[in-house]
């Protein structure tokens, strides 16, 4: 089950001690809503990730420090270092979501 992170020191926290997939997303956003029922799937796939969701609007300072502009966006963080990113503006598939994890080192 997806964590929803709910501070910003959550989220650090988890990305110094955890292998991270954080997944920006909006409550608003459709291309987020359509991704939402595989993302289950994509992570029972990779139970070696921690998948959490960030919230656009509430984490925007998180956002831009991270530079992620469109939504959803996909970061991945290893050994508290980001190990990977799936940034676009375009709809995002469940294959293109598990090819950027399968690629990420």
């Amino acid at each position: 089950m997806m964590k929803i992170i709910e501070t910003e020191k959550q989220l650090n926290d988890l990305i110094q001690n955890e292998n991270v997939v954080a997944v920006f997303s909006a409550d608003w956003c459709p291309d987020c809503r359509v991704i939402e029922p595989v993302l289950p799937e994509i992570e029972e796939a990779y139970r070696n990730f921690t998948f959490v969701e960030v919230d656009r609007d509430q984490f925007i300072d998180v956002c831009q420090e991270y530079d992620v502009f469109g939504i959803p966006s996909f970061i991945a963080f290893t050994n508290g270092k980001e190990a990977g990113r799936f940034v676009s503006k375009d709809r995002k598939t469940k294959e293109e979501i598990m090819a950027f994890i399968d690629g990420l080192d």
